[in-house]
């Protein structure tokens, strides 16, 4: 019986390093820069050129403290500045570093249950916004987190002279049974997408 849940321990591990893997090797195929023509950062709000639209690209990922797993490794980057969010779109990439701000969000509720808030518990709060002009279309938006082995695409339609706003809103893994609760230490489980509001 034992050698039995020896060999189903090391499959599920197999297939869970398989992932990771597969996952890792696509955020650094889409780090690499196949075009550099396909948008440009802004600074100011200005009206976008003729022909083109502008798009506020927002994300965000609570982490746990750096030093809160015993058993992380030390090159992790949760918890620590300069956070990399890695933007692709339709071939160009970008990669932008945030270093985050402590944050603390109660552990139980007025009534003294637990918290069902996701974020409840002291962490650091990564914030990417960057604003981007591009060509009016459709476009495939890349994001990849290689700190947390994640990466989501969609695709998006922008018309001439749009002003729209991307975000990208985390959804978290739970904790273990009986609670099931959503928390951010447990890392992000994906991202909930949003144009102008509208979940995509």
């Amino acid at each position: 019986m034992r050698k039995v849940i020896t060999i189903v321990f090391i499959g599920v591990m197999s297939i869970v390093l398989i992932g990771c893997g597969a996952t890792a090797k696509t955020i650094k195929q889409k780090a690499q820069n196949e075009r550099t023509d396909v948008f440009s950062e802004i600074k100011n709000v200005e009206a976008p050129a003729q022909g083109f639209a502008v798009l506020t690209i927002k994300a965000t990922i609570k982490t746990h403290l750096a030093g809160y797993y015993v058993l992380e490794s030390k090159d992790s980057i949760h918890g620590k500045a300069g956070y990399p969010f890695l933007i692709n779109i339709d071939g160009q990439a970008q990669t932008w570093t945030v270093d985050g701000q402590k944050e603390s969000v109660p552990l139980y509720d007025e009534d003294g249950k637990t918290s069902r808030d996701p974020d409840a518990g002291e962490g650091v709060r990564y914030v990417l916004e960057k604003k981007i002009q591009l060509r009016s279309g459709t476009h495939k938006v890349f994001i990849g987190l290689s700190a947390d082995d994640y990466f989501k695409e969609v695709e998006i339609t922008l018309k001439e002279g749009d002003a729209a706003t991307l975000e990208f809103k985390p959804v978290y893994k739970c904790k273990t049974r009986p609670t099931r609760i959503p928390t951010f230490k447990k890392g992000v489980k994906e991202y909930e997408v949003y144009l102008n509001n509208t979940r995509i």
